[in-house]
């Protein structure tokens, strides 16, 4: 969308929204993060931000701490504001109520229910709207809202803990631990801002993982298990949290009913080679609400993903050790790729050190999204 008359103060105000809204990552899903910042006269009277889902609004929170001094003021969104009643009221009427004489924001909302509604109630009002700055940035910052709102389907993240040489255990099997406490609590912290953590039943198998958050808590716990082989006392259905178990269609009576009484929910989704469907997983975890999920493996459910190009942002825990050998585990197994043409790319990349360890980031191109289009777009819009 066209700038329209920003200054170089409304670009500041925007980028104060933006470092608002960032606060609250990975608490806000499946509503955006937004910031809000309230000015009059060039004095910011009033800050807020969304701080998770069901809770007020960013407008609705810098607007009652600016009080009276609203009236009259600017309000700075990184994003249009709601118009329809969720499970909060419309952030339009809060603006009108407060007497706000200008809106400065971002961008559209793509969601639906809003996309260009807010700005249209707003005008109609008398609200003056100026729409368009750093769009760039404030796309970055809500990327999987805004791909969950265009395909319905989640934004991807490929996660592994791997030694330098891209092994995830020795030819033993032996995978305890090969990066360091602290990427492994990085690890946890970053499973905690997704929606949803996948894995397939092999990794529950060998490691037994909990998949909690840092806190102990937990999001979404995703096992593809296409022979429910999921053990009935795993350490998955000790944490807090559901446990969804996606399973091939005319799986196993009697290991479903056993893995119920657990309390997991196990669904049935399409099979591709006698094994779950990535993809198909994927649509059912959209068709269920979840917009954010990290694949945290093994090796073969990760190396599925490349196959499949699937995966929007890679994180790499990796640790300065050589495992070595024909038979120790890969990060990413799968077929692979037949050509250096098909091999995907990672851009953007960032690397942090974790004391002995580092934590490579990156965003996944895949080949295949830019010949063939992404998948998922094309499932979406075939229903």
């Amino acid at each position: 969308m066209r700038r329209q008359g920003l200054e170089r103060d409304d670009i500041v105000f925007l980028k104060e929204a933006i470092s608002l809204a960032r606060r609250a990552r990975g608490r806000t899903s499946p509503n955006p993060m937004v910031g809000a910042v309230v000015v009059r006269d060039g004095r910011v009277t009033g800050r807020g931000y969304h701080t998770r889902a069901g809770a007020p609004h960013a407008e609705v929170v810098a607007l009652r701490r600016a009080g009276k001094s609203a009236r009259g003021a600017r309000l700075y969104l990184n994003l249009e504001p709601c118009c329809h009643v969720g499970r909060t009221p419309p952030c339009t009427d809060a603006i009108l109520a407060a007497g706000v004489a200008e809106v400065v924001a971002c961008m559209r909302d793509p969601d639906p229910r809003v996309s260009g509604r807010g700005f249209r109630a707003l005008r109609a009002a008398g609200v003056r709207v100026r729409v368009g700055g750093i769009v760039g940035e404030a796309r970055r910052l809500n990327e999987a809202f805004l791909r969950f709102q265009r395909t319905g389907l989640p934004f991807v993240t490929l996660k592994a803990g791997m030694s330098l040489d891209g092994r995830i255990a020795t030819r033993e099997g032996e995978s305890r631990w090969i990066t360091s406490a602290g990427a492994r609590q990085a690890s946890r912290r970053l499973r905690a801002r997704h929606d949803a953590v996948l894995v397939g039943v092999g990794t529950v198998l060998a490691d037994d993982p909990e998949l909690l958050g840092p806190d102990g808590s937990g999001p979404l716990r995703v096992v593809l298990d296409s022979d429910l082989r999921t053990p009935a006392r795993a350490r998955l259905f000790r944490g807090a949290g559901p446990v969804l178990i996606l399973t091939r269609r005319r799986a196993p009576a009697g290991k479903r009913r056993r893995l119920e009484r657990r309390g997991a929910l196990v669904v049935e989704v399409a099979s591709r080679r006698g094994r779950v469907d990535l993809e198909a997983a994927l649509f059912e975890l959209g068709r269920r609400g979840v917009a954010t999920v990290l694949i945290e493996g093994g090796g073969e459910v990760l190396g599925s993903a490349l196959d499949a190009g699937v995966g929007d942002r890679l994180a790499l825990f990796v640790a300065p050790r050589l495992i070595g050998g024909r038979g120790a585990l890969p990060a990413f197994a799968g077929d692979g790729a037949r050509r250096l043409r098909d091999a995907a790319e990672v851009k953007d990349v960032r690397v942090r050190s974790l004391g002995a360890d580092w934590l490579i980031e990156g965003m996944l191109r895949h080949p295949r999204m830019v010949t063939q289009g992404r998948w998922v777009g094309r499932r979406c819009l075939q229903g």
